[in-house]
This record gives structure tokens, sequence and C-alpha cells, in this order.
């Protein structure tokens, strides 16, 4: 469905020559209708010169569950292209690879270094999941589908067509990761399956359960999403230049089983993230008390906290507590803040939104009087990436200005010129 997507989103096809020509698959590409949407449909086939033997396989997956909605349905009543599916689907077909050899194949192709990087992350991701759940050595697990040569086609596949739109960013919506049960070689497991469940911890995204009873997110695709996308809760600003439909393989009676692939221009503008915002007014709680609500109303949610003096009734002093959550946090961390501080009351001014600054944190070092000394700055930047501040943390550079007897400023002022320095 991701190959099929970034196709119809105006990935050129020709970019999968690379996997085509290291392996003994093709990709077949057609058009198909999915509850009246009209999308793109990827099959990856063996091609003629593969060896019989490898044709058929078995539909009871091992350790993996990555295709299994290519076989519960008759795959040949929308499909436009031609191939017969039996014989030739790569699913399944090929060696299954441990993660070291997968790797190894993945750089025996000749790719694009950037290419190269990414496939092999996203099998490293593969890899750590599979291990993890079966408490193997990485180096040495099995893969299994994922290792075989469909599932290699998928992966590199979907690093090619993305470095062939050339794009800057991707981001995700919530994963819908459907429902019900999934069965594997090793029993019957709840959806989302074990090796998914590993791959998404790994993810900057956030998954949803439903809409439908049917396995919807796979392994090999949640860890092309793991290392490629970042999370947000709705669409951010763009315009469109291109967009596509991946048809999948389920057919659902109420909803077209299709990924939307939207590629535009974001135009450098801050990220909108939903929030609410939450508030008491105190009057009897003790300074220690309200100094240490940034810390534990964070460990609850928070994002962020202020307490702002305030004129009760009576005349009396108090403060206002004003904390910023998102939407689906806010009944935890109301609770919170009336445990800690004992307000009978606490309000909510509902759902709106902020426009923010993507922020990472990035360490520098630094030559201060002599001594070395590394300081973590804080970098905020547009949604194109462009950095418009720089700050560093004050406890990093407090602890160095005291080893070296400066100033607090102006070691956060060395840290904050050197990123700017480095990054020029």
């Amino acid at each position: 469905m991701i190959l099929a997507a970034l196709l119809a989103a105006g990935a050129d096809r020709d970019a999968l020559a690379p996997v085509e020509d290291a392996l003994d698959v093709r990709y077949a590409v057609g058009e198909t209708v999915k509850n009246g949407i009209a999308a793109t449909a990827v099959d990856v086939l063996l091609t003629d010169d593969a060896p019989e033997t490898v044709r058929g396989h078995d539909h009871t997956h091992e350790h993996e569950h990555d295709h299994t909605h290519e076989h519960e349905h008759d795959h040949t009543h929308e499909h436009e292209h031609d191939h017969t599916h039996e014989h030739e689907h790569a699913e399944g077909a090929g060696p299954h690879r441990t993660y070291a050899e997968v790797v190894e194949l993945v750089e025996s192709m000749g790719l694009d270094a950037d290419v190269e990087a990414d496939a092999k992350a996203i099998f490293r991701i593969l890899g750590e999941a599979e291990s993890a759940v079966h408490d193997t050595d990485l180096a040495e697990t099995h893969f299994h589908e994922v290792g075989a040569d469909d599932a290699i086609a998928d992966v590199v596949g979907a690093c090619l067509l993305l470095a062939d739109l050339d794009v800057d960013r991707v981001v995700t919506t919530p994963v819908s990761v459907g429902s019900g049960e999934a069965t594997m070689a090793h029993g019957v497991y709840p959806v989302p399956p074990p090796a998914v469940v590993e791959v998404v911890e790994r993810a900057d995204w956030s998954v949803r359960g439903g809409p439908v009873e049917a396995e919807l997110l796979t392994p090999t695709g949640a860890a092309i999403l793991a290392h490629v996308a970042e999370g947000v809760d709705q669409l951010p600003a763009l315009r469109v230049e291109e967009s596509g439909y991946g048809a999948g393989g389920y057919d659902f009676p109420d909803r077209p089983n299709v990924l939307r692939a939207l590629v535009g221009d974001g135009g450098g503008g801050l990220v909108r993230d939903e929030i609410t915002v939450l508030e008491t007014n105190v009057d009897d709680v003790a300074p220690e008390v309200l100094g240490g609500l940034h810390e534990t109303l964070a460990a609850a949610g928070a994002r962020d906290v202020t307490v702002l003096p305030a004129t009760m009734k009576k005349s009396r002093p108090g403060h206002l507590v004003k904390v910023v959550v998102k939407p689906e946090d806010a009944t935890r961390v109301a609770r919170r803040l009336a445990v800690e501080t004992g307000t009978l009351g606490v309000r909510e001014h509902g759902t709106g939104h902020r426009w923010i600054a993507r922020r990472e944190i990035e360490s520098v070092d630094v030559e201060i009087g002599g001594e070395r000394h590394e300081i973590a700055v804080k970098v905020a930047t547009d949604d194109d990436g462009e950095v418009f501040d720089v700050s560093a943390e004050y406890d990093d550079a407090a602890a160095a200005a005291a080893a070296v007897d400066r100033p607090v400023r102006e070691v956060m002022r060395l840290a904050e010129t050197a990123y700017l320095e480095r990054d020029a």
C-alpha cells in the first residue's frame, strides 16, 4: 500500500529498477477501485527465471505476520493488471534470511548512500522487534516472511520512491491497526500482533484500534513509517501538489481500504498542536508545592504549567494555576492537579490549538577557560526545518560556569554561538 500510494502521488515507476535488477522479482502496477475510490495496486511477482520451487509457499506465517491480508480474499476481482497470482506472487518466496544476510544483500544492491542507509535502518527496526519478541540475538535473528524477496522489495522500494519524490519531511496521522485476532505459526494473537507492538514502541507516531475487525498494520509497514515519519494529530497546513491512493487487499463493505498520500509544500510555518487549557485558583497552597507543580503535572502529561499571582475573594492573595495539556490527557492531569493542590474545582477552557516550533535538543562541545564542556542546546525550527532560535540549556551551562568560575550567561552565549557556527 505504501508503494502504491507513493506511485499514485507522482513517484517514478522506473525508480524501482535497482530492486528488480538485484532480485528475481518484478513490480506489477495496476489500477483498481475500492468502494468508489480509484486506487493504484502493486504486487511483487516472481520473474520467469525464478526457481519454480519457491513459487509455492505455505500461507501459515512464521514469526512475522506480514501479508495475511493478501490471502483472505479473491485477488482477481478488481485488479486490472494481469498476472497468475498462485504461480507468480513473490510473497514469502526466496530464502528466509537472517538480519545480517538482509543487510549484506541491501549493501550489494548498489543503492545511493541515503537510500541504503534508510533501508538498513528500517530492517534494523524490524530485526530489533523480531529479536525482542523471540528473545534472540539480533545478528542471528531469522526474518522469515520479512526476510523474503517481496518484503525486501517492499522496504527498499519504499525508500527508492521516497528518494525519487525528494521529500523533506514525512508525517502521518494516528495509524489504525484494526482489531480482532491474527493467526500465526505460534498460535492466535490479538491485533496488533507482537512484532507490530514492538515496532510502534520505536515510532514517533501513535496508533488507534479499529475501525474494522482485521489486521490493518503489518510489521513491514509499521517499520517503514517508524523510520521515515513523524506523528501529527491532524494534517498540517499543506499546499497539495500531488495526491494518490494505494490499495490494500481487504475489501470492506462500508469503507475503502486505501492509503492516501499527499505531497506538497508546507510553507515553512509553525506546527498546529491541538490542546486544551486547565486552570484553578488556590489561596492555601504551600510555595514548595506550587513550585513542584511543573514537575508533578508534567509527569502526568502536562505540556506547560504557569503559576500566576492573583487576588482572591475578600482580597486574599492567591495564585492562578494554568496548565496546557493534550485533550486526551485532560482528565488525568486535572485529577493530579486537584490531588497536589487540594483545589475543589478545575476549569477547562475547551479544545483549541497552539502554534508551536519543532524542538530538538542537541549537544555542543565548548572550550571555556581551557576546559571542554558538553552543553545541550534547544533548537527551534519551523516545519521546513529552518532554525529560528537556539537556546542553551540552563542546567548544563550553570554546571560548566561553576566549574570554571564564569558567568552563566557567558557560557550560554558561547554554547549558542558554537551551535550556530557549526550549523552554518
